[in-house]
């Protein structure tokens, strides 16, 4: 990392990061703190308190407000110290894994939460691999310790053996559950107790001069102090020390303990994403490296979201500045499309607000709201045609045939589809043979988000039925092979939404049978939105 150029002080403050978690570890509580940290909200628990307006994501889950899906918990800015923080939220539901992927493309770091008495759980191992296939440094910050939960040992071995990298304790919880009573900060030699009374204080600190001061009996039980001292002990012996070489390689991960609800450790994890955490990075593109200090703009679209008001048909399209200094009004060209786009009115999230955005710089991300012309993975840039690399698209692992309610609204079916399958909610496919849509998803839920959507948005009753298909790979290959193999196959074939071949099937036997077949064709089952 050393070998990266020193960067404009405006750029070096920023620190993009995602927080990743299974449902339910507190992500949600979590990101009200650093809200509130960041001065961003008065009081924690506002982002649910307006109303209908302002619901949080917990609250899509139970499919409710399929409309309040919380904006602000897709990206927001806050200042916090020295730093500038652009927080991205990832929904945690693991029928969403996908929106979940393509948002750690547009991030430098992660943050993942655990929950105390859980330990590592099936979607965060998950999402922890995607971290991993990108070398993301990861932050770990394990949460609930104020209810009972497991040994610090335990939770910190169930890491390192689950997830393949090295835990360095930068915190150590003193008590747990009714006793829990705060940690021991090991960088700064401090003591953090916790206050149960009010839950948006920040946690009072205690400077000491190592574990042998006597000052620590005077806040810490005699049992308590005599487990922390045997615990930390074993800890320097068998953990490693916090390396932020080893993290910033993706490494080594450092763990905070603490209580989301309760406020506490949250500062501390702050304080440590802002110190240790990286700088905006190079981003890839097909043609080259970019490097965040360059003049020009450069930014690539990792996630659109549609009919975010609906009362205007707006969308509006999630950009990661890669480079440059970007000011409002600026006419950028969109790749894909060759042609120049103004754009006049970018915005800023900070919590629940939209802002107008007036700059923005490299490791930013700004909203454009635009009416369908931005798609996922699009590049926007000063005039260099780039591609950006590493968006992917994945096949989907359910299929059902849609159809409208009444016939003669077929057409709008379509509309509403292509625009779904454009914000990346579903894979659309139009079947060579026979009328009618197949819509591919990779988690059940999102059926039923899909249905109510179409009804809400366009006020079309739609009705999902099982297809025959079960899954569907892209299919590449020379010209004329790909053209002989789909008029052969006509009743397997179909098109997505950007017009590119695809082939349904019903068993994995139809795709061994055609790898077997037909070797010069290739089957996929992810797909670079490379446009």
């Amino acid at each position: 990392m050393s070998n990266l150029p020193v960067l404009p002080p405006e750029i070096a403050r920023r620190r993009t990061f995602a927080i990743i978690s299974h449902p339910d570890a507190g992500k949600t509580t979590l990101t009200e703190k650093f809200l509130l940290f960041g001065g961003a909200i008065q009081m924690a628990g506002q982002v649910r308190a307006k109303g209908e307006a302002r619901r949080t994501r917990s609250d899509f889950m139970k499919m409710e407000q399929d409309r309040g899906i919380s904006v602000s918990a897709s990206a927001m800015s806050f200042e916090f110290g020295p730093y500038l923080f652009n927080l991205v939220d990832t929904p945690g539901h693991s029928d969403f894994s996908e929106d979940t992927y393509r948002t750690l493309t547009a991030v430098d770091a992660a943050i993942m939460v655990i929950d105390g008495a859980k330990g590592v759980e099936s979607q965060t191992r998950k999402l922890f691999e995607v971290c991993r296939l990108r070398d993301l440094p990861i932050l770990t910050f394990c949460n609930k310790m104020d209810r009972e939960s497991r040994d610090t040992f335990e939770i910190i071995d169930e890491i390192q053996e689950n997830l393949a990298i090295d835990v360095a304790p930068v915190s150590w919880p003193i008590g747990m559950g009714r006793d829990f009573i705060g940690a021991y900060d090991l960088l700064n030699d401090r003591l953090e107790i916790m206050d149960r009374a009010d839950r948006n204080k920040v946690a009072e600190s205690i400077q000491i001069a190592g574990l042998d001061d006597p000052k620590l009996a005077e806040h810490v039980p005699d049992d308590l102090l005599a487990k922390l001292r045997e615990d930390l002990e074993m800890a320097r012996e068998l953990l490693p020390a916090f390396d932020r070489q080893s993290f910033l390689e993706g490494h080594l991960t450092p763990i905070w303990f603490g209580s989301a609800i309760n406020s506490f450790g949250v500062k501390e994890l702050m304080s440590g994403i802002g110190e240790f955490g990286p700088q905006p990075q190079p981003q890839n593109a097909a043609e080259r490296q970019i490097s965040p200090d360059e003049k020009p703009v450069t930014g690539f679209v990792f996630k659109v979201q549609a009919n975010m008001d609906p009362k205007h048909r707006d969308r509006v399209a999630f950009v990661r500045l890669a480079s440059g200094h970007f000011e409002r009004g600026m006419k950028l060209l969109h790749v894909r499309s060759k042609k120049p786009m103004a754009v006049s009115n970018p915005v800023l999230f900070l919590a629940a607000d939209r802002e107008l955005a007036e700059e923005a710089w490299a490791g930013d991300i700004i909203g454009i709201p635009n009416h369908g012309q931005l798609r996922i993975g699009d590049a926007l840039t000063e005039g260099e045609a780039l591609r950006f690399t590493g968006i992917p698209s994945f096949a989907p692992e359910l299929l059902q045939t849609v159809r409208a309610g009444d016939p003669m609204k077929a057409k709008h079916l379509e509309k509403a589809l292509m625009q779904f399958a454009e914000e990346g909610a579903a894979k659309v496919f139009k079947p060579m043979i026979g009328s009618g849509f197949i819509v591919g998803v990779v988690g059940a839920l999102q059926f039923e988000v899909l249905a109510s959507r179409i009804e809400i948005e366009y006020g079309l009753p739609v009705r999902f039925e099982s297809s025959q298909f079960t899954s569907a790979r892209w299919v590449s290959g020379p010209k004329d092979k790909v053209e002989t193999f789909a008029n052969a196959n006509k009743g397997h074939m179909a098109q997505d939404h950007d017009g590119d071949l695809v082939y349904l099937t019903r068993l994995q036997w139809d795709i061994d049978r055609v790898q077997r077949d037909h070797p010069e064709l290739k089957l996929t089952a992810t797909k670079e939105m490379m446009v």
